[in-house]
C-alpha cells in the first residue's frame, strides 16, 4: 500500500526551476520513498543518478568533490538524488559546485537530521534551495488514500501507535514495526549525535518528557530527575527537536500581567514514538482520562503543525497560561490574527470551553473548541 504524499505538489512546483531541492525529516517517515515514486511516476528514473551517504563509497565519490569530477560522476544524467546528504562531508558546498557548474540538472538533497544538513547547506546555498519537511503521513493524507471517515474511525490507533508509513500500512503489526523504527531512529541516529555527551541521559530525559506530555516542562526539574543540569537538558532537547523526535510550544502572552512569558511545553512529533518510548501500548480504554486527554493534545497538535507547515508556515504556534492556571491549550498567530483552541476528549466540555479571562483579554480571537467529533474540519487541506 503506497500514500500519496502532499510532497509531490512541492516536487511538481520546484523539479527543474533552477534551485537545489532539500527534504528534511525523520527516517522512516517517506523521503526515499517519496523522491523515486515521483521520478517514476514522471519518467525520470532512468534519467536519475543516486548516492546515498549512508554508503561509504558514495561518501568517498562525493566528498568535496570538484566541479570537474560531478560532471565526470554525473554524464547525462538530469536528476541528482542524494539521500542521508548530511553525512557527507562538505556537501553544502559540493550542491553549490553542481548548482552553479552542472547546469541544467536537478539537485535533491534529503537527511534525516535538519540540524545537520541546513548547516552544511545554509551559507553555500543561500538563495539557491527551496526546502520541504516531510513528517510522517498527516491526517489529510491518510484520509486522501481512504477517506476522511475512516481515518476519525482510526483515531484511537493514532494515538496509540502513531503514523509512520510503515506502522500504518501494516495493521496488526503496529508494535513491531514501531519498535524497529524507534531502535534505529532513537538510538542509532540520536546516540552517535557529536552534541551527546552522555548517552545515558537520552533515555531518562526522553522518558520525562513523555510522562509529562502537556504539561509545562523545566528544565531545572528534569535535570534534578534524570541526574543532569538545566543547560544539559536544553542542548538536548534541542538536539531531539532539530531530529524530529520532538518540538517545543511557547507560552503566548501580550497583554496580562499574569501571563507566563517563559514556560514551554514539549510534544512528541508521532504519538508512536512517544509510547515506545514508555513501553505503554495500552489501549485508551485502559488509561485514565488525564492520560487520554494529554496523549490526544499532542496528537492533534502535532497533526495541527503538519498542516500548518503545508498551509501556513508562517502561522506561530503557542500554549496561553496565567499564574492562576488559566490555561487555553493552542493559540495559533498568524498576520495578527489570533485562533484559540481547547482540545477536549469528551465532546461534551468542547463547547466554551476557551477560558474567559483569554476571551476578554482577547477579544477579537477565534475560539474553538475541538474534539473527537469535529477535529477533522481543522486537518484537512483546505479547499
Amino acid at each position: 500500500m503506497f500514500i500519496n504524499r502532499e510532497i509531490d505538489q512541492f516536487f511538481k512546483k520546484r523539479m527543474f526551476c533552477g534551485k537545489v531541492l532539500v527534504i528534511y525529516g525523520p527516517r522512516q517517515s517517506g523521503k526515499t520513498t517519496s523522491v523515486e515514486r515521483y521520478l517514476e511516476d514522471s519518467g525520470l528514473t532512468g534519467e536519475t543518478l543516486t548516492f546515498n551517504g549512508d554508503e561509504t563509497s558514495d561518501r568517498e565519490l562525493l566528498a568535496d568533490a570538484s566541479a570537474e569530477r560531478l560532471k565526470m560522476l554525473i554524464g547525462g544524467k538530469k536528476v541528482v538524488f542524494i539521500d542521508e546528504a548530511h553525512k557527507i562531508p562538505e556537501i553544502g558546498w559540493v550542491l553549490k559546485r553542481l548548482y552553479d557548474k552542472v547546469k541544467g540538472v536537478q539537485a535533491i538533497a534529503s537527511g534525516s537530521s535538519s540540524e545537520a544538513l541546513a548547516e552544511k547547506t545554509e551559507e553555500p546555498l543561500t538563495g539557491r534551495k527551496f526546502e520541504y519537511t516531510l513528517l510522517p503521513p498527516s491526517f489529510a493524507e491518510l484520509s486522501a488514500m481512504t477517506s476522511p471517515a475512516e481515518q476519525m474511525r482510526e483515531l484511537e490507533r493514532r494515538l496509540v501507535y502513531g503514523s509512520y508509513p510503515d506502522v500504518v500500512t501494516h495493521p496488526g503489526d503496529e508494535i513491531e514495526r514501531i519498535r524497529e523504527i524507534g531502535k534505529g531512529y532513537l538510538y542509532k541516529d540520536i546516540l552517535s549525535h557529536d552534541g551527546i555527551k552522555r548517552p545515558e541521559l537520552i533515555d531518562k530525559l526522553l522518558r520525562a518528557l513523555a510522562f509529562q506530555v502537556g504539561q509545562e516542562v523545566s528544565f531545572a526539574e528534569i535535570g534534578e530527575l534524570i541526574g543532569s543540569d538545566s543547560k544539559t537538558v536544553g542542548k538536548y532537547i534541542d538536539i531531539l527537536e532539530k531530529a524530529f523526535i520532538v518540538f517545543r510550544l511557547c507560552s503566548y502572552a501580550r497583554n496580562l500581567r499574569s501571563e507566563l512569558k517563559k514556560s514551554r511545553k514539549i510534544f512528541f512529533c508521532d504519538c508512536g514514538i512517544r509510547n515506545y518510548v514508555l513501553g505503554d501500548w495500552r489501549p485508551l480504554v485502559q488509561r485514565g482520562p488525564a492520560e487520554t486527554g494529554h496523549l490526544w493534545e499532542n496528537w492533534f497538535i502535532a497533526e495541527r503543525r503538519k498542516r500548518l507547515l503545508a498551509d501556513a508556515p508562517e502561522t506561530r504556534m503557542f500554549f496561553w497560561r496565567t499564574a492562576q492556571s488559566q490555561e487555553v491549550d493552542l493559540v495559533e498567530e498568524a498576520a495578527g490574527k489570533l485562533a484559540a483552541y481547547e482540545l477536549k476528549w469528551n465532546p461534551k466540555k468542547a463547547a466554551g470551553a476557551i477560558s474567559k479571562t483569554f476571551r476578554e483579554a482577547y477579544p477579537h480571537a477565534e475560539c474553538i473548541g475541538v474534539s473527537p467529533q469535529n477535529f477533522s474540519e481543522f486537518l484537512l487541506r483546505a479547499q
